[in-house]
């Protein structure tokens, strides 16, 4: 770790079996942080900082790593936002360079603010056909109503045609804090090496700090809604709020929803919807904690005559989770199964150099993964009935579900 005098932290992490260098620049500014009216605004952000700076056009951002082989690439999520590129070693200050170049000196030019409101609108057109990704996002807005952490980061139609460079600026203004900004780096770049180019690159980023506060939500009460779409296959969202980040039952819990749905094939939802009756291709349940909050979502797709059915049986197994403590056996496999997906996710250097900015931000520290394992082995069985006792109660449960509309042609 490494602080620059403007509060900017770089956390840095050496591998040196490689060529590749991957860093990214993480804010801790997300959509939640859009004031009504703002919906939409810090994805926008993201979009418009490619698209021209104080010493570049769109067209030199996007040609400054791709001539060389390099990638350069952002994303948006509720809590944060995030440019990040990977290049080969001995172009890595061009990768600092353009990253500091879009982060802090965009310029939010009035022909691309036209350009790129167009081209979001057509994300949102894309979003809105695909109906296994829209449930998604409505679903946040049932779990938290009247809240920004339930609106979709994509924003509205009506607020995206409304931002201009003005809404911009105040908004990145608002919220901008220096202490609150990593740069992350793993590669095979000397540690020296790196402090130096980001100083060169950050030094011109003056001290920021802001006294926003995030609202926790609380306004939560179960809901059941169901839409008639033109759509041919049912789509199904259930699920509740849940653990915030800096709750201690967050890894038994991220370890029992990965028991019942997580990427492994032998999950319970898996082999009890698809394995054992054919009425799903994919299946999933996944756990988001935020600062103050989280939840448990489970997202399906099936037929419109199997819906019902599809719904009882993963009541069936929360049910079992519920009256049922796992064998000695069943846990030892449960623990060895998120141990090792856990240890192939760290093989990924990009994904780990974003992981280690969003876990600096979220706790103050990286936790290593033998730290990580031996808090899983502590976990027993009483530890997950427990938190299934607490968590998967029916009654809690919001269902929103996609159906075919039988009027559509």
């Amino acid at each position: 770790m490494h602080t620059l005098a403007n509060g900017i932290r770089i956390a840095y992490r050496f591998v040196g079996h490689t060529q590749i260098a991957h860093c990214g620049i993480m804010l801790d500014i997300g959509s939640r942080d859009e004031l009504p009216g703002e919906e939409g605004l810090a994805h926008f952000w993201e979009h418009m900082a490619f698209k021209g700076t104080e010493k570049r056009k769109s067209h030199h951002i996007i040609n400054r790593l791709e001539t060389v082989g390099g990638e350069l690439n952002a994303y948006t999520t509720k809590e944060k936002v995030c440019f990040h590129a990977s290049v080969l070693d001995q172009h890595f200050e061009r990768a600092i360079d353009v990253l500091a170049d879009i982060t802090f000196h965009s310029i939010f030019p009035d022909k691309q603010l036209e350009l790129e409101r167009n081209v979001i609108l057509e994300e949102m057109s894309m979003y809105y056909d695909s109906p296994e990704d829209a449930i998604q996002d409505d679903f946040d807005e049932m779990l938290y109503p009247s809240h920004s952490l339930g609106n979709n980061i994509l924003g509205t139609a009506e607020t995206v045609r409304s931002f201009a460079k003005e809404d911009l600026e105040s908004f990145i203004r608002r919220n901008l804090d220096t202490s609150r900004i990593i740069v992350s780096f793993v590669g095979p770049t000397p540690f020296n090496k790196v402090i130096r180019l980001v100083e060169k690159y950050l030094f011109d980023v003056g001290t920021a700090s802001t006294e926003r506060q995030r609202v926790k939500p609380t306004l939560y009460a179960p809901e059941i809604k169901t839409v008639s779409r033109p759509i041919t296959q049912a789509q199904c969202a259930m699920g509740r709020p849940s653990f915030s980040l800096s709750d201690p039952r967050r890894l038994p819990f991220f370890m029992l929803v990965n028991l019942l749905g997580g990427p492994g094939m032998n999950s319970r939802f898996n082999m009890a919807l698809r394995e054992k009756y054919g009425f799903v291709y994919t299946i999933d349940a996944s756990y988001t904690p935020y600062l103050d909050t989280g939840f448990l979502g489970i997202y399906f797709g099936t037929e419109p005559q199997q819906l019902e059915r599809s719904i009882h049986l993963i009541h069936k197994e929360l049910k079992k989770l519920r009256q049922q403590p796992l064998t000695t056996l069943q846990m030892h496999h449960t623990k060895e199964q998120l141990m090792g997906q856990l240890a192939m996710s760290e093989e990924s250097n990009a994904g780990y150099m974003l992981m280690m900015a969003k876990s600096l931000l979220d706790s103050g520290k990286v936790d290593s993964l033998p730290e990580i394992f031996d808090e899983i082995r502590n976990v027993t069985p009483s530890h997950l009935m427990d938190l299934a006792n607490e968590m998967f109660d029916e009654k809690e449960f919001s269902y929103l579900t996609f159906v075919p509309d039988k009027n559509a042609k």
